[in-house]
């Protein structure tokens, strides 16, 4: 297959030579001239741009369904739809001239002065509507966390929110066709797909293929590969070409470094990548599973960590980035990885035909340097069931300047059980305070065999003070991180009593 095809307000697109490094954004503002899709920050930290991506699944009854997520399209490369379905603002009013409940909610409220911005709040807003039946404002807040405004404050966009939900029904039943309707229609729990959805499923089904995607032009070559075995390969024979998950990373090498490689190898049209599977020791999530099912799954299991989850960048970036992404561009900041080795997680390495399977953290060696041969790449990520011997406790806690949408300036993750008011395991990660996510060791030594109590505790923040030489930068000084990186120890301890305990593993487990 060499030509991109994909559904664009449900018009079909199709695309031969395309240069795998354009990113929706580009294409759509100039090329489709669709310009209510705007271009902010170009590193899908603001929200202007965010679009909403529809993609085949199948519902509990086995149908045909279409998923709806916000993604960013100013990071988001043209190639990597193909085969799905993106809305953008303006396929939202009816061609009656009716307002979506969202846009005319937005109106009602007054959510809207300056208007840049706006757009990207009724995508935000329109994927919520059609994924949440009933949302608290907490949850209101997080899908709308990717979003910034300037002028307006977020009071009328929250209203909004709440009102769409409420002219909803007047509007669907005003509507003229079956996509009319379904796009006009919130989310209903277990209901059968409604004729629109229904269409728009048939419609993507049609475009479905076996053969891997390849387009080629002067700018470079774009892969597909569907299954392992050949994904394997074209690693192998392109050991410097760029690994692609959800762009979220590489989308800035793009657009902010302007950055080009000749051979781009996409993993997320490998079906076997894009699995969670139960395992007897925990969980498997493959390398091309995105960050939000990965963090859902992964909260099953450990529902404590839900804050850094919920706190990890945004929803559209969450619903494109992958964890096998994350987790291989292992950078210093990057949120998963302190809580991923304090749980003990492993990670899957494949290198053609051979696979093995390490540590996380033995993965990383120094700064942007990890023990990975040429042509060797993350398949998956192994997560480890809770440990059941003695009293376990797990958390995760991040700083940063602001609580939304903000790379961390330390990032903790600890892991610790006791037995009879003594500490027999203990695992501690930080992020932010080394080239890499590194364990605390010294800190582990100063707990292990020790009587849980405030006195070893802080034996072992005097530890960590030789565990790390973190650096000053803008985000904070070395001095500031370790502060906070020795009381997260002292937070932990005292969040640690069983009252205390089991409330904040009921709060988690309700935000996530």
């Amino acid at each position: 297959m060499n030509v991109v095809r994909f559904l664009l307000n449900g018009v079909l697109i199709e695309r031969d030579s395309v240069d795998p490094h354009m990113t929706l954004l580009d294409f759509v503002r100039e090329e489709r001239r669709l310009t209510g899709t705007k271009e902010g920050c170009a590193e899908g930290d603001c929200g202007a741009c965010t679009v909403v991506i529809g993609q085949l699944c199948k519902d509990g009854a086995g149908r045909d369904r279409v998923s709806l997520s916000p993604i960013n399209a100013c990071i988001r490369l043209l190639p990597t739809l193909d085969g799905k379905a993106i809305f953008t603002v303006e396929s939202l009013k009816a061609a009656s001239g009716t307002l979506h409940p969202t846009q005319q909610a937005m109106v009602d409220c007054h959510g809207s002065q300056c208007g840049f911005c706006t757009p990207g709040f009724v995508m935000a807003l329109f994927a919520l509507f059609k994924n949440e039946t009933s949302p608290s404002r907490a949850r209101t807040c997080e899908a709308i966390a990717g979003n910034l405004c300037r002028c307006t404050g977020y009071r009328p966009i929250l209203d909004a929110a709440q009102v769409m939900y409420q002219t909803a029904p007047a509007a669907a039943s005003a509507c003229a066709t079956g996509m009319e309707q379904w796009l006009f229609s919130p989310a209903t729990s277990d209901a059968p797909p409604l004729p629109g959805e229904s269409e728009l499923a048939e419609k993507l089904v049609a475009l479905a293929h076996s053969d891997a995607l390849r387009v080629k032009s002067p700018a470079g070559t774009f892969t597909a590969p569907r299954t392992v075995e050949d994904f394997s390969a074209a690693v192998l024979a392109h050991p410097d070409a760029w690994i692609l998950g959800g762009g979220t990373d590489i989308g800035l090498w793009v657009t902010k470094g302007l950055q080009t490689n000749g051979t781009i190898i996409y993993t997320g049209d490998v079906a076997a990548l894009k699995r969670v599977d139960e395992t007897e020791i925990g969980i498997r999530i493959g390398a091309a599973v995105t960050l939000e099912t990965a963090f859902h799954a992964m909260n099953r299991l450990y529902p404590e960590l839900a804050h850094v989850w919920t706190r990890f960048a945004s929803w559209p970036i969450r619903s494109s980035g992958t964890l096998g992404g994350n987790v291989a561009n292992g950078s210093p900041i990057g949120d998963s990885m302190p809580a991923l080795i304090a749980i003990g997680a492993e990670v899957v390495l494949r290198h053609g035909e051979k696979q093995r399977t390490i540590a996380l953290e033995s993965l990383y060696l120094d700064y942007k340097k990890q023990s990975r041969d040429a042509g060797e790449w993350v398949e998956a990520i192994i997560v480890p069931k809770r440990s059941t011997t003695g009293v376990f406790h797990v958390a995760s806690y991040k700083n940063s300047k602001r609580n939304e949408q903000d790379i961390s300036a330390v990032c903790a993750a600890i892991a610790v059980t006791t037995e009879r008011g003594v500490v027999t395991q203990c695992r501690i990660a930080f992020g932010g305070m080394a080239g890499t996510s590194k364990r605390a060791a010294l800190a582990e030594q100063a707990l292990i065999g020790k009587a849980w109590s405030e006195a070893t505790v802080r034996t072992a923040m005097e530890a960590l003070s030789h565990d790390y030489s973190p650096m000053s930068d803008m985000r904070a000084s070395a001095a500031y991180r370790m502060q906070v990186a020795q009381n997260h120890l002292l937070r932990f301890w005292l969040e640690s009593d069983a009252r205390q305990g089991s409330q904040g593993e009921a709060q988690a487990a309700r935000v996530f």
